[in-house]
């Protein structure tokens, strides 16, 4: 009898995650000179991103009518 499980789980960091490291790494190094909301730029487009895409489509499920 086999005990393995068909659960799906994303494990580990993703793509934005990893640019925050990054860009705080250069932050923290002085590579660049940003200031640290545009560092921290990755962890907040994300969710800019989907506002937009939601404001957009309320525009044009309004002009729809």
């Amino acid at each position: 009898m086999s005990n393995t499980s068909k659960t799906s789980h994303s494990g580990g960091i993703g793509f934005f995650g990893l640019l925050t490291v990054l860009f705080i790494g250069l932050k923290l190094t002085n590579v660049i000179s940003w200031s640290w909301l545009w560092v921290l730029a990755p962890l907040w487009g994300p969710l800019v991103f989907v506002l937009l895409l939601l404001l957009v489509a309320l525009l044009v499920a309004a002009s729809a009518k």
